[in-house]
């Protein structure tokens, strides 16, 4: 596997997650690839990119990594759903890339988000990053749909210092049709972060005619404000920079003919969590 590493020649960093990348760890085989997961030594990576403001207090370094147990509709990095479309990468190499950074993220009160695909399909390695990243006194952030939380121990949540938390949609029938999963798993790991008092982003993406239901949004809403742990929510616009991922690899991609929500759409979800006193972007 070592060998196998080290000839990767396609380079971590990448311009931006919107980068098409498939097939870059199909030639490791698949004993390997169930000892990686199961040890946590290797991981597979879409990418790293560097000066993010928008994952994560500071300026960070996000990891992307691949594999995704969810197809949500509006998905804009389907190439991060197989994770054999990533590069195979050793625990090593990602926290030597993440220490060429860790001054500037400390100056620029930063730090790493790892987000994907689900980083959770590949717990043991993600956690194991994370570990190297606050070792070197870096703030850590993981992004995740929550579908796989229960998998964390506490001793995992030890490393993550922010957990931003997608919650797609409250109806748990129009939430499968959505995702392909019950959101339930979602709800029980951010009961569970509030217990634990660790800080959530929670992250919510604004579909006209898919996820913009006032009724929806307000039961997310009530959920986030009860928590007392939810720092800020975000109300993310939906948008057609994916779409070409789609197309390229030969997805019918069924939002093609739906438009982003206008200012006026998003101010009015805005709304709805700010009546229940979060902080809302």
């Amino acid at each position: 596997m070592a060998e196998s590493v080290g000839k990767q020649r396609t380079p971590l960093e990448a311009r931006s997650p919107f980068d098409l990348r498939v097939d870059l760890g199909k030639d490791v085989p698949e004993t390997d690839v169930r000892t990686a997961l199961a040890e946590g030594d290797m991981g597979f990576m879409h990418s790293f990119t560097t000066g993010s403001a928008v994952d994560g207090p500071g300026v960070r370094v996000v990891g992307w990594t691949t594999g995704c147990m969810w197809r949500c509709q509006y998905c804009h990095n389907p190439d991060t759903w197989t994770m054999r479309n990533g590069i195979p990468v050793s625990v090593g190499q990602a926290i030597d890339e993440l220490r060429k950074y860790r001054h500037g993220l400390k100056v620029m009160s930063g730090g790493v988000t790892i987000s994907g695909g689900e980083p959770l399909m590949q717990r043991r390695f993600v956690i194991k990053v994370l570990a190297g990243a606050k070792a070197m006194g870096i703030h850590t952030a993981i992004e995740t749909n929550g579908f796989l939380g229960a998998e964390l121990t506490d001793a995992d949540l030890e490393n993550i210092d922010l957990v931003l938390l997608g919650i797609k949609m409250w109806d748990r029938d129009r939430h499968r049709a959505l995702t392909g999963r019950d959101n339930e798993p979602t709800l029980e790991l951010a009961r569970r972060l509030a217990a634990r008092k660790l800080p959530v982003w929670v992250r919510f993406v604004l579909v006209p005619g898919l996820t913009d239901d006032p009724a929806d949004i307000s039961q997310i809403a009530a959920f986030a404000a009860k928590l007392g742990n939810v720092e800020r929510v975000e109300v993310l616009p939906f948008h057609q920079m994916g779409r070409f991922k789609w197309e390229t690899l030969g997805i019918r991609y069924a939002l093609e003919h739906t438009e982003p929500p206008t200012r006026e759409e998003a101010e009015k979800a805005c709304k709805i969590f700010r009546a229940r006193g979060l902080t809302t972007h």
